[in-house]
C-alpha cells in the first residue's frame, strides 16, 4: 500500500476538503485519516470502499494498482 497514503492526500487536497471532512464521511476520527495519509495505518476494507465512493475513484486507483481513476 505504498501509493495509498500519497493518493489519499492528493485526492483530498485536490478536492479542497479537510481531514475532518473525510473523517466524518468515513465515520472515523480525524487522526485516523491523518494516520492513513502518513502511512501509519490503513483503512478497513469498508473504509477503502467509502473513500473510493467519496472521491469517485476505483479502489485499485487508491491502492496504486492502477493509474486510471475510473
Amino acid at each position: 500500500m505504498t501509493k495509498f497514503p500519497e493518493r489519499l492526500k492528493q485526492l483530498r487536497e485536490g478536492r479542497g476538503v479537510s481531514q475532518a471532512t473525510v473523517s466524518k464521511a468515513m465515520g472515523v476520527s480525524r487522526y485516523a485519516v491523518y494516520s492513513y495519509e502518513k502511512g501509519k495505518t490503513a483503512p478497513t476494507l469498508e473504509g477503502l470502499v467509502i473513500l473510493a465512493d467519496y472521491f469517485d475513484v476505483t479502489t485499485d486507483y487508491l491502492l496504486g494498482r492502477s493509474d486510471e481513476p475510473k
